[in-house]
């Protein structure tokens, strides 16, 4: 019990018994009543001082809660690889050089020929291969028919092609060509056909020749090639 209500309690239950007990004369009290009375003050008094003294618990706050982490999803992206690129190089052999070898490039690339066309020249002329126009090889023909043989190539060199240049004959037969001469001008990197008017022999079989254009001094230029087969 606190030391405070249990003074209080003792100074009250004098007080009364003085009262009580005094010579002056005093309305007569009920002692019982005047005991409960004070012992309720007493208890209301003590659960007054205990409530007070027994601090009030501080509120804590719920812990918070950390947010999952999203999940970032990344798609790969797949690089494919260029599609190979062909490096065409036009070229015919020419009779008395060595043959153009084959040059293994660098994977994704196709295997070309390779023939140094500077070597081809006779000083300011040239003359490139591009494709046969008529009568590829392995053409058939009949005996004796009449056929023309178109080239397209181009001027490489430094120099215009002049009129009186020239298809020559390099090796084979000529089968009664016509004219050879070129009769025109053909500028520096240009390019241009050249025609030959033919016939073929009566005989069955393959033939095949070989042509160069001149200046009329010097044949110049890659070898065009001509080759058929006779059949009846």
């Amino acid at each position: 019990m606190n030391k405070i209500l249990y003074k209080t309690l003792v100074i009250f239950l004098a007080s009364m018994l003085l009262v009580s007990c005094g010579g002056t004369a005093s309305p007569t009290q009920d002692v019982n009543a005047v005991m409960t009375a004070a012992i309720n003050t007493m208890v209301a008094s003590f659960f007054t001082t205990q409530t007070a003294s027994v601090p009030l618990a501080t509120p804590t706050l719920a812990p918070s809660l950390t947010p999952v982490p999203t999940a970032t999803i990344v798609y790969p992206t797949a690089t494919l690889p260029p599609p190979p690129t062909a490096v065409i190089v036009y070229s015919t052999p020419i009779l008395g050089t060595a043959v153009p070898t084959l040059t293994l490039g660098t994977p994704g690339t196709f295997v070309t020929a390779t023939v140094n066309p500077v070597s081809l020249g006779s000083g300011c002329n040239n003359l490139a291969f591009i494709r046969d126009v008529t009568i590829p090889a392995g053409t058939t023909l009949k005996p004796g028919e009449n056929f023309t043989k178109t080239w397209k190539v181009q001027n490489t060199g430094t120099c215009p092609w002049m009129y009186q240049y020239r298809m020559v004959l390099v090796s084979g037969e000529e089968f009664s060509a016509g004219s050879t001469k070129l009769d025109r001008q053909v500028t520096v990197n240009d390019w241009s056909e050249i025609s030959l008017n033919m016939d073929a022999p009566n005989k069955e079989g393959t033939y095949t020749a070989y042509w160069r254009l001149s200046d009329g001094v010097n044949a110049f230029g890659a070898t065009l090639v001509l080759s058929f087969q006779v059949v009846k």
